[in-house]
């Protein structure tokens, strides 16, 4: 199983949803973020990282709230925004780095 850190190396973008399963925007936010990986098959990897799971990831990115999406790319963050987004305004928000 790659780690967290052999993933977000990857040439292909990849996006991380930061998420709890206590949070209720996140719930919200979890068919649009679907749906958007789903529209953006291979162009970019999508993948979930439970805060309450992975405390020290969490830290390291300094999570302050979540639903957070952070975009990397070989390693380095390419985009950052908290709060729940619709799949649409993922997609706009991520275009310029694909």
């Amino acid at each position: 199983m790659e780690t967290f850190g052999e993933v977000i190396k990857n040439k292909q973008p990849v996006l991380v949803d930061f998420h709890a399963t206590w949070c209720g925007p996140c719930k919200m936010m979890a068919p649009e973020l679907q749906r958007f990986a789903q529209n953006n098959t291979g162009k970019l990897r999508v993948i979930k990282i439970d805060i309450d799971k992975n405390p020290a990831t969490a830290q390291q990115y300094n999570i302050q709230g979540v639903p957070t999406l952070i975009l990397f790319k070989e390693g380095k963050i390419l985009w950052r925004q908290s709060g729940a987004m619709s799949s649409s305004q993922i997609s706009e928000a991520v275009k310029p780095h694909l």
